[in-house]
Parts: structure tokens; C-alpha cells; sequence
């Protein structure tokens, strides 16, 4: 059978519609709200960068107009979500646990190595105070330490390799500082703890993916997993013969899909205005941005100064279904205001004054999001040819 082809546009409202990201109701119970977000992307990032509310914070808000922040610490609480590593820090729904045991496994038996040189000693000190202790923090680990050069204290080094390595998780986190306390007293109980297959795991990596995603080509699958791609060509070959996979073209390239996630393209969709994080799961993967939405974006916070194009946390605008802007705001927390430096549209936007009327409702709702009840400077735009 030939394979279906999709339009650009198409393909961009099956993106946005499996981020949910589309026009929806939400659940009436706002938490089980935020808990099915989760679940659906796969993963939430966390960072601590906070010129505007946090990523984590700000993802999940996105998508639940009615998210507060105290629902992650619920789900940790309820043990609905745990902390592990997707591609960055994150909290992933407790359902898929035993997906991330592949990694772990991996740091365990030496296949993955550590950012830091491994002390047996230390680790076996940690690990046995925390078991006769209870939760600890790095700071609880107070020996009079000191880092060399940029690197952390030994004590933290330990805790994080036994985090990594799946002996120790964080049930919660006090300030923004991580809680350790050993895995088997942090697990919901009866919980599928049995370490997945090859074939159990290249499924969930390519499935999830599609899930959360909407499509993809053979390169996007396993982002940033080390030692997989060559193991997925096969496993999605095995995956179209059974059925679990279409194949699309578009613009005559070929991409995947499954039949439950093409079934969103006969549901009406209308995109409001979003304002996105950096680390949003719709603009991660950068180069596949691109491929989709012909949207070039790139966080400059890491980038000096003198070489940034628009400036240090500069959030993209999704608008009908397209990217096609950004703006550059901060949130002073004491003046509670919301600072706009600067916008900049896409020479692709159309309906100009629509957009505009939209970006201001919408930047007063993200003003309350993060906490301020003035919005100041100016929304100036800059075209980009």
C-alpha cells in the first residue's frame, strides 16, 4: 500500500494537536489535569532558570490554564510522577518507570559512563547513612568539602550516581533542593518494576514518541540516547510489517505515524496564542523544528552576549497552529511587573492585527501566570525576512 501523504500544514496540526496544544477543555479536576499532560508528553523539563516562571511550571501551564504549581509536588507526594533523566531533568509519569530502568542499567554495568569519577567508598557511606537516616539532602552531608574547580562536592557527586544508577530517588524537593531517599521506600507499591526487553524498550521509544509527537522520521526517534539509533532502523521496520506503524510523505519525505495518532486530524483544531517555554517538548528537539515549522530557534542564555540575535531567554509564540514570533520578556518579581524588551514576528505571519489583539490578551494572562499585575515596555516588532 502506497504511503499517505500529508500537507505541511497537516503535519503541523498533528504536531500540535498530540502536544495538546489545540483548543480543549480540560479536565473539571485541574490536578488529574496536569497529571494526564504529563503522561501524554512522556516528560516534563525541569530547569531552574527563572526570568520568567520555570519551565516545568510554565510547560504544563500551557496546556492547563487553571495548573498551579503545588501540582507537581502533589503528583511526587501521590507517587502519580518521579524526577529521572529524559534527555534533561525531568519528571516522568510513574506508569513508564520501568522504562527508565534501560538506563539505569546502563550506568550500573558501566555501559553509560558518569560525568564523575566513581568512589566506592564514598557511595557505600552515602547509601548506608541514607538507609539508617531516612531522606537526605547534599547539604546534610556536611564533611567540609570543597569542589574542585567547577565541579561538585564529593558527598553530591555520590548522591547523584547512585540516583543515576537507580538506588536512591528524590520524593520531593525542599527550596528547589533534591531529597534523596532509597528507591524501594519511594515506589508506589505493586508497581510493574520489571526491567523492560530490547524489544519492550525501542517499542516504548518509538510508540511514546509518536504518541507525544504526533510524527516523526527515523532520526528523531531516541533523541540523545547514546548506542540506539542503529537498533531502531530494524525495530521500525518490524513495527510497519505489524500494522503499529504508517508511513507518510511529506513534501515527498518520509516520516511515521501510527493510526490512533492520524484519527487527530479529523477533530476541528484552532490554536490559540501560546506563549512557550525554551524547554517546551513541542521546540526541544531544535533541528526538527525547523523541518516542521521552518521556525529557526535557538535559547541564547548560553551565548555571550555580544553574539545573541534577540536576547538572553527569548520565548517562541505558536499562533493558529504556526511559530511565528518570540518574544523577549522578564518577570521582576518585586515591581511585579512583566517586562516586554522586545517582539519580533515571522515574515510568514499573516492577519498581522489579529495577532497582535491575541498576543495582548494572552500576555496578560501570562503576566497573572507569573505573578505580576502590571505589564511595562513596549511590543515594538521586528520583521524577520
Amino acid at each position: 500500500m502506497p504511503p499517505f501523504s500529508l500537507s505541511p500544514s497537516e503535519a503541523r496540526q498533528l504536531v500540535v494537536s498530540s502536544q495538546l496544544l489545540s483548543n480543549s477543555s480540560p479536565n473539571a479536576d485541574s490536578l488529574a489535569s496536569t497529571q494526564q499532560i504529563i503522561e501524554q508528553l512522556g516528560y516534563i523539563q525541569i530547569d531552574t532558570i527563572s526570568v520568567v516562571e520555570r519551565a516545568h511550571h510554565h510547560t504544563l501551564w500551557t496546556r492547563n490554564p487553571t495548573y498551579q504549581a503545588q501540582h507537581l509536588e502533589q503528583l511526587l507526594e501521590k507517587k502519580q510522577i518521579f524526577e529521572y533523566w529524559s534527555h534533561a531533568a525531568a519528571y516522568l509519569p510513574m506508569c513508564d518507570y520501568r522504562f527508565s530502568l534501560w538506563r539505569k542499567q546502563a550506568f550500573l554495568n558501566g555501559h553509560l559512563a558518569h560525568w564523575y569519577e566513581r568512589d566506592n567508598k564514598l557511595i557505600d557511606e552515602v547509601l548506608t547513612r541514607i538507609r539508617t537516616e531516612g531522606p537526605l539532602m547534599a547539604k546534610d552531608f556536611d564533611r567540609n568539602e570543597k569542589a574542585a574547580d567547577w565541579q561538585s562536592k564529593p558527598s553530591k557527586r555520590a548522591l547523584e550516581y547512585l540516583f543515576m544508577q537507580g538506588d536512591l530517588m528524590i520524593p520531593c524537593r525542599k527550596n528547589f533542593h533534591k531529597v534523596y531517599d532509597l528507591t524501594e521506600r519511594v515506589l508506589p507499591a505493586n508497581l510493574d518494576t520489571r526491567p523492560p526487553s530490547e524489544q519492550e524498550y525501542l517499542d516504548y521509544l518509538i510508540l511514546h514518541y509518536l504518541k507525544a509527537q504526533g510524527l516523526a522520521q527515523a532520526t528523531d526517534f531516541g533523541h540523545l540516547i547514546k548506542g540506539i539509533k542503529a537498533k531502531l532502523k530494524p525495530a521500525i521496520k518490524r513495527l510497519l510489517a505489524e500494522g503499529q506503524l504508517i508511513e507518510l510523505k511529506i513534501n515527498e519525505q518520509t516520516w511515521f505515524s501510527t493510526p490512533e495518532q492520524l484519527k487527530l486530524l479529523n477533530l476541528p483544531s484552532r490554536t490559540q496564542l501560546k506563549i512557550l517555554s525554551p524547554f517546551d517538548n513541542l521546540v526541544i528537539q531544535r533541528e526538527r523544528l525547523h523541518r516542521l515549522f521552518d521556525f529557526d530557534y535557538q535559547i541564547e542564555c548560553y551565548v555571550p552576549e555580544a553574539k545573541r540575535k534577540y536576547g538572553y531567554f527569548v520565548l517562541p509564540i505558536l499562533w493558529q497552529g504556526e511559530l511565528v514570533a518570540r518574544v523577549d520578556c522578564k518577570a521582576e518579581r518585586k515591581e511585579r511587573c512583566l517586562v516586554i524588551n522586545r517582539v519580533w514576528t515571522e515574515a510568514k505571519l499573516e492577519q498581522p492585527d489579529e495577532f497582535w489583539s491575541d498576543l495582548t490578551v494572552e500576555l496578560q494572562k501570562f503576566a497573572q501566570f507569573n505573578r505580576c499585575d502590571k505589564i511595562s515596555g513596549y511590543l515594538q516588532s521586528a520583521t524577520l525576512r
